[in-house]
C-alpha cells in the first residue's frame, strides 16, 4: 500500500487515536461530507433512488458483521434513497469460493452497484473483473480486494496495528525489553493482515521479545487456540509476558487456552473490533485492550459512497474519497480511510457506550456487575 503520510504525521496521529474519542472523530468526518449538498450541479443523476446494493460480507465470526455492518448499511441505503433502495445481502461464511457464487448470483440479478468484503482478496479479482464487465460498479469494503475496484472503504489498518502494538509496549512497562510475547496475526488471505501486522511491528520491533508468530486460518478462534496451546507448551505458561491477538474473537480463544492451562493471573491481551464479549473480558481486567473502529461511520460511507457512483455524484463521490491507496493490481484507488480509538477499562463511556453501540446495560450484565461498580461503569 502506497505510503499516506510521512512517518512524523503518522507518529501523531497514533497519539491522537490512543486519547481521541470516536465520537468526536464521527463528528469531524461528518464535517467533510456535510459540506457536500449531496448533488452535482455539473451532470445529473445516471439512476434515481430505486436502486440496488449488492452486499457481500466474508464471515459470521466477526460478530460486527451480523450485528453491525449489514444492518447498519441497509438503514443508510434506504435513508438516502427516500426507503426506495434496497440492499441485496449474503455472507460467504468463511469460504471464497461459497463468496464467487455469491458474487456471480448479484451480477446475475443485475445490482447496481456491489459493496464486498472479501474472504480471500486475491481469488475475488476475477469475480471483480466480471462485475466490471457487466458494467457494475465494485466497492471494496473494510478489505482491499485486488481487481478493479472503484472505491475502498476501510479503517486505517496499519495504525490499528500501531495502536495495538503501542498498548502491550506500555502495559508491560520497564519490562518490555526482556518480555516475550506471542503474536497472534489474522488470516494470510485478508490484505488487512499484512498491514496490521506492519503497524504492531513498527511499534514492537526492538521493544520486546517475539517469541512466537502465527497465522491464523480464515481468522477462526478455533484455530488461534490450537496455536496458543502451541506457543504455552513451548515457551512456557509463566514465561509469556502479553499476547498481540490482531482480533475479538482471537483473543477470547487465546485468554481460553491461557486459563486452561492454569494461570490466574492473565497477561495483557490485545484485540480488535469492540465485540460485546471483548468489551466485557476489558471490564473484567481478563483483555487488556481492543481497537474501536467505528462501525457507523465505515457503515455509512461505504453506503454513501455506494450510492453517489451510481447516482453519478461525482462532486460528492470525490468527497467521500479523499484518500488513494494501491493494491497488487490497481494504483490511486479513491478511498475512506477511517480513523480509529483505543478501547481499554478508561474510555469504554466514551467510545461504545457515547456512540450507540452498546448500553451499560449490555455490557454490566450479572457476572460483570460488581467489575463495572469498581470503573464507575454504572447506568
Amino acid at each position: 500500500m502506497k505510503a499516506r503520510t510521512p512517518r512524523n504525521t503518522a507518529v501523531r496521529r497514533l497519539a491522537m487515536a490512543l486519547t481521541a474519542s470516536a465520537s468526536a472523530l464521527s463528528l469531524s468526518a461528518c464535517g467533510v461530507i456535510d459540506a457536500v449538498d449531496g448533488s452535482d450541479s455539473s451532470e445529473g443523476p445516471t439512476k434515481g433512488n430505486d436502486i440496488t446494493v449488492g452486499l457481500l460480507l466474508p464471515d459470521k465470526e466477526t460478530a460486527r458483521f451480523e450485528k453491525f455492518d449489514h444492518p447498519l448499511i441497509k438503514k443508510k441505503v434506504a435513508s438516502l434513497t427516500g426507503n426506495k433502495g434496497k440492499v441485496r445481502y449474503a455472507n460467504a461464511g468463511a469460504s471464497a469460493n461459497k463468496q464467487s457464487e455469491q458474487f456471480q448470483q448479484m451480477i446475475d440479478a443485475e445490482v447496481d452497484v456491489v459493496l464486498v468484503d472479501a474472504v480471500d482478496a486475491k481469488a475475488i479479482a476475477s469475480d471483480v473483473e466480471k462485475a466490471k464487465e457487466a458494467g457494475i460498479p465494485v466497492i471494496a469494503y473494510d478489505r482491499l480486494a485486488e481487481g478493479p475496484i472503484d472505491a475502498y472503504v476501510s479503517h486505517d489498518n496499519e495504525l490499528v496495528g500501531e495502536v495495538q502494538g503501542r498498548a502491550l509496549v506500555e502495559a508491560l512497562g520497564d519490562n518490555a525489553a526482556t518480555s516475550k510475547i506471542v503474536m497472534m496475526n489474522g488470516s494470510p488471505a485478508d490484505p488487512n493482515t499484512a498491514r496490521f501486522k506492519a503497524g504492531a511491528l513498527d511499534e514492537l520491533d526492538g521493544r520486546v521479545v517475539i517469541a512466537k508468530q502465527y497465522d491464523t486460518r480464515e481468522w477462526l478462534p478455533s484455530v488461534a487456540k490450537v496455536n496458543m496451546k502451541k506457543a504455552i507448551q513451548s515457551i512456557g505458561l509463566n514465561n509469556i509476558a502479553a499476547v498481540y491477538s490482531a482480533n475479538d474473537g482471537m483473543a477470547g480463544a487465546v485468554i481460553d487456552a491461557l486459563e486452561e492451562a492454569g494461570s490466574t493471573d492473565i497477561p495483557p491481551v490485545t484485540g480488535q473490533d469492540a465485540n460485546l464479549d471483548a468489551v466485557q473480558r476489558i471490564v473484567s481486567g481478563e483483555q487488556y485492550m481492543t481497537v474501536y473502529k467505528s462501525f457507523l461511520l465505515e457503515a455509512d460511507n461505504a453506503a454513501e459512497i455506494a450510492v453517489a457512483k451510481v447516482q453519478g455524484r461525482s462532486i460528492e463521490f470525490d468527497a467521500l474519497t479523499p484518500d488513494k491507496v494501491d493494491s497488487p493490481t490497481e494504483e490511486d484507488i479513491p478511498s475512506q480511510l477511517v480513523q480509529v480509538v483505543a478501547l481499554t477499562r478508561d474510555n469504554i463511556k466514551d467510545t461504545v457506550i457515547r456512540d450507540g453501540v452498546y448500553t451499560v446495560k449490555d455490557i454490566c450484565t450479572a457476572q460483570y456487575e460488581d467489575d463495572c461498580a469498581a470503573i464507575g461503569l454504572t447506568s
